[in-house]
């Protein structure tokens, strides 16, 4: 994994300022720095610029980037960042065909791969990736992001230069561009967040490249062009033989991402998801003799103060300890407290430059710092719910005929903090109806779809489109703030393409959500694991956090902060007084009463560090 960073104008001669343009490109690199700290590289000629900060993970010696490569007066050079599952496949083709390898690296497969077959070659790519490529025979460079976007790419375009990086902050390290806000940008935060929109980049004239796309730029050409999206198909095949098919990809998808020069650990929740991913890696590692490191999350003072509700009705330690039973892992409880649960919000916000998921996110953050003292590499359990049916917004029929995002119906919590002229000026509901709409148009589907079988669509292709891209987004962001690669091997595009036409009455049999996951991977778990009901990534019940949340909040109301330009100072007092409702969130399943709070805080700390008010 990496950072990358750089820019292109064909109307300029970056050579002509030679210093000053490595000088940037080195401050580009360095604010991204977190990403992988093990090496360094630039690469500057007349109209191009790239930088990257490398974690090593495969060929630890020999795979500096960038990579140049050139022949028959060609020059093509790459900065990736990602993982390639399939890369010896590719690599054995392109030996074929006379290409001869300098690394062991994805990185060289890639960029030989794109030098045989032009931009289709990202279509041949499994795995999780953002790479930039610069063709000196096309005249153009290239912006290339995995088909969910599980790593990220932002760029901004200003008068003739573009400029790119991982991250925001990596693009306001060039000369010139600054953070800005706009009314879109606050309609992003106020009522599509902590999601975003596709594509948006919240900041004033920043975008990222959307998943499944690659943006193309010349002297005469600027496009992004989408190369891959889901696709609706007729399924033939029988229950027994869908069940076999679909452990046959999670099978495969988990062997293909333990590929690694460093060890690979895994996160243990105790859920079906990340209990299923660690079996699976277990048995891999096992048969080659090899231990596998795992951790499981919990928060101090929850054996005390968790409350079971609807969201989640259980904790997770006791799950937790029936998978060790069963696989002797090298097993590490980890656990945050209150006040570093409090501080870590703002890093959080220096992680995404952008407010996120509160709590949720820099709790992640926090023990993924914790996690990289032992590994650098891991694999998680993300995506099942998106992509098997897992949400309660998948079975309520209040959620699913919302006609809204289903985990955001009710916008009222947050449009009654808001000062009333701004909210009108905004019109929240307006914008995300906008958005919901627009999501809609591209829904894949089949003429013959039934009216329960395109509801059932509906919510699936939503839950992957944006739910799902918002919370790999937050795993990107808070794995990468220590350098810790984080792999999502139920999100390999090819279990995505045949589940989500697998039909609904065997993808969530009987009723039961997941039922296909379960059915499929039973003989790896105890039953009370496969069959156990959905309980969330855990969060703190103690009260002392809402507390410590409050005092900073009104610390927050009674100075000049930027937030009292947006929100009514009395009813945010009034809604710190009000009882906190655990089981009534107001985005997802986690974000209730002290996770508002923890966004306005969020919200409050973003718009001073960038000036944006």
């Amino acid at each position: 994994m990496c950072g990358i960073a750089g820019f292109c104008d064909f109307e300029k001669n970056f050579l002509e300022n030679e210093d000053f343009y490595k000088k940037t490109l080195i401050n580009m690199r360095e604010k991204i720095s977190h990403r992988g700290q093990d090496t360094t590289g630039e690469y500057l000629e007349k109209n191009i610029g790239f930088s990257q900060t490398r974690l090593t993970i495969r060929d630890l010696k020999n795979g500096n980037q960038p990579i140049i490569r050139k022949a028959a007066g060609r020059e093509c050079a790459i900065v990736y960042n990602g993982e390639i599952y399939n890369a010896e496949e590719l690599k054995a083709d392109l030996i074929k065909k006379g290409y001869v390898f300098e690394t062991s690296t994805d990185t060289e497969v890639i960029l030989y791969a794109y030098m045989e077959y032009g931009v289709i070659s990202v279509n041949m790519l499994n795995g999780i990736f953002a790479y930039a490529i610069w063709d000196s025979a096309e005249g153009a460079v290239m912006l290339f992001r995995d088909r969910f976007g599980i790593k990220p790419l932002f760029y901004t375009v200003m008068g003739s230069t573009l400029i790119f990086g991982s991250e925001p902050k990596a693009v306001f390290e060039f000369p010139y561009f600054r953070p800005k806000l706009d009314e879109n940008g606050l309609r992003e935060i106020l009522g599509i967040g902590p999601a975003r929109t596709e594509g948006c980049g919240v900041f004033k004239d920043l975008r990222e490249v959307r998943y499944g796309s690659y943006f193309y730029f010349s002297g005469e050409c600027k496009k992004e062009v989408r190369y891959w999206q889901i696709t609706a198909k007729e399924h033939k095949d029988s229950l027994e033989d869908t069940i076999a098919y679909t452990r046959y990809l999670i099978e495969d998808s988990v062997k293909r991402q333990m590929v690694s020069d460093v060890p690979v650990c895994s996160f243990l929740s105790g859920g079906i998801d990340s209990s299923i991913v660690t079996a699976l890696a277990y048995n891999y590692l096992n048969e080659r003799n090899k231990p596998l490191n795992t951790f499981s999350f919990d928060f101090s003072g929850n054996d005390r103060y968790f409350r079971s509700n609807s969201f989640q009705p259980s904790r997770d330690r006791p799950y937790v300890d029936m998978v060790l039973e069963m696989y002797k892992t090298n097993h590490t409880y980890l656990e945050c407290d209150e006040i570093h649960l409090a501080d870590v919000l703002k890093t959080s916000v220096d992680s995404k430059d952008l407010p996120g998921m509160a709590d949720v996110d820099s709790s992640l953050l926090y023990f993924c710092s914790l996690v990289k003292k032992y590994n650098k590499v891991t694999l998680t359990g993300e995506c099942a719910d998106e992509i098997f049916g897992g949400y309660p917004w998948f079975f309520r029929k209040d959620l699913r005929d919302a006609d809204t995002f289903p985990w955001s119906v009710n916008l009222s919590v947050r449009e009654s903090l808001i000062k009333k002229e701004l909210l009108k000026k905004l019109d929240l509901k307006g914008y995300v109806r906008e958005k919901y709409m627009t999501s809609l148009r591209e829904l894949p589907h089949l003429k013959s779809d039934s009216k329960e079988t395109l509801s059932m669509r509906k919510i699936n292709f939503l839950s992957i489109k944006h739910f799902m891209t918002t919370l790999l987004d937050r795993m990107d962001r808070a794995s990468m703030w220590s350098g810790l690669e984080a792999r999502v091997p139920l999100a390999d595009y090819r279990i995505v393409e045949y589940v989500y036409n697998v039909p609904w009455e065997i993808k969530a049999k009987d009723g039961i959500p997941k039922y296909l996951l379960r059915k499929s991977c039973e003989d790896l778990l105890p039953k009370e694991i496969i069959w156990r009901r959905k309980s969330p990534y855990p969060k703190t019940y103690d009260p002392e956090y809402e507390n410590i949340l409050k005092e900073r909040l009104k610390s927050c109301l009674e100075t000049d902060s930027p937030i009292l330009e947006i929100f009514e100072k009395q009813a945010v007092m009034d809604f710190m007084e009000t009882p906190s409702d655990y089981g009534a969130p107001w985005f997802g399943q986690l974000m209730c009463g002290p996770q508002m709070i923890a966004y306005i805080l969020q919200i409050n700390y973003w718009l001073e560090k960038f000036s944006l008010i």
